[in-house]
């Protein structure tokens, strides 16, 4: 399938997800470490253990008859408080003029219903326009200042995704595939998803949650996926290791083949790839550099074998790669 098959799929695909559920799945599920991550003055007092998630509050816009489902709110305490107060986060999707004068009615109203003091929070998590996003409502006269209504704003498409790699946080890791990424740079960020994941160790099923944002918001073609491939094979030995469980459990081979069988069948996989441009060669070249990842660097010997070595024994020492401890049980007859 030509990558720019691929590339229209993708956009059907993301015309069909359902953003708001993605979104406020991964936020509550890891609402403290989006908070730890995003807002660390707010975590600085928040008590994580006082947190309830309130049922979901639905109003009806009664100027316009529309419905509004509010995204996540929290009940909580902060530290030298008595009383509780509100978290409010909503997800933007879309960029929106108007959004912060909506913002300000929702506030308005969980205000009205509450009476507790409330924190709001907007992620914006849309990928285009750039600019910075309004953060305020006001209302006033001349001379006089009749309401200046503000919220945190998380603009995700201005954050930098290397600043978030550092933190080992899985909301952190999850929500940097939404921020900016050059082109260049797509296979690390996933690449640095998948490490962060593994040194995480989270449970199964959030493992899995965050894996499938990731997939989700950061899919990759079939070329970029064959990079990848390489680059986990390079990782050192106990990373490797590691990552092998999590690549059998989700890794996917372009969206459209699997790595089931681990990272050596995408190793073969990138093979062939290469055929046109001499499979042998590129065997070859693969087993050099994940043999001397693992093994140190090849003798004169061993490098031999391998110049000799036709591309159907070449395959069968790559998919023999990660079962062996030495250069000589590789290459062994």
């Amino acid at each position: 399938m030509p990558d720019n098959v691929i590339d229209q799929t993708s956009e059907v695909l993301a015309e069909s997800i359902d953003h708001d559920r993605l979104f406020k799945e991964l936020l509550t599920t890891f609402f403290v470490e989006f908070v730890e991550a995003f807002l660390p003055d707010v975590h600085a007092y928040l008590e994580p253990e006082s947190i309830v998630f309130l049922d979901k509050e639905i109003f009806m816009d009664i100027t316009e008859g529309n419905r509004y489902e509010s995204d996540i709110v929290v009940q909580a305490k902060f530290q030298g408080r008595d009383a509780f107060s509100l978290l409010i986060v909503e997800n933007q999707s879309t960029p929106q003029s108007e959004f912060p004068d909506r913002m300000f009615n929702y506030v308005g109203r969980f205000w009205e219903k509450f009476r507790l003091p409330i924190y709001p929070v907007a992620l914006f998590s849309y990928d285009q326009p750039l600019k910075l996003a309004p953060n305020t409502f006001s209302m006033e006269f001349p001379g006089f200042w009749v309401i200046q209504f503000q919220f945190r704003a998380i603009q995700l498409n201005r954050l930098s995704w290397k600043d978030y790699a550092k933190k080992r946080n899985p909301a952190a890791t999850a929500l940097m595939v939404k921020m900016q990424i050059p082109e260049d740079e797509r296979v690390k960020v996933r690449l640095e998803c998948l490490r962060l994941l593994a040194t995480l160790r989270l449970d199964p099923a959030r493992s899995q949650l965050i894996a499938g944002f990731v997939r989700t918001y950061l899919q990759m073609t079939r070329l970029e996926l064959v990079e990848l491939q390489r680059e986990v094979g390079l990782l050192p030995r106990e990373e490797l290791n590691t990552m092998m469980t999590l690549t059998n459990e989700w890794i996917e081979l372009g969206e459209e083949k699997g790595i089931e069988k681990g990272i050596e069948k995408g190793i073969v996989e990138g093979i062939e790839k290469g055929r046109t441009q001499g499979r042998s060669d590129e065997a070859r070249s693969l087993i050099l550099r994940l043999g001397t990842k693992r093994f140190g660097v090849a003798s004169a010997e061993s490098e031999a074998v391998l110049e000799a070595a036709d591309i159907e024994r070449l395959e069968a020492f790559v998919e023999r790669l990660l079962e062996v401890e030495s250069w000589q049980e590789l290459l062994a007859e």
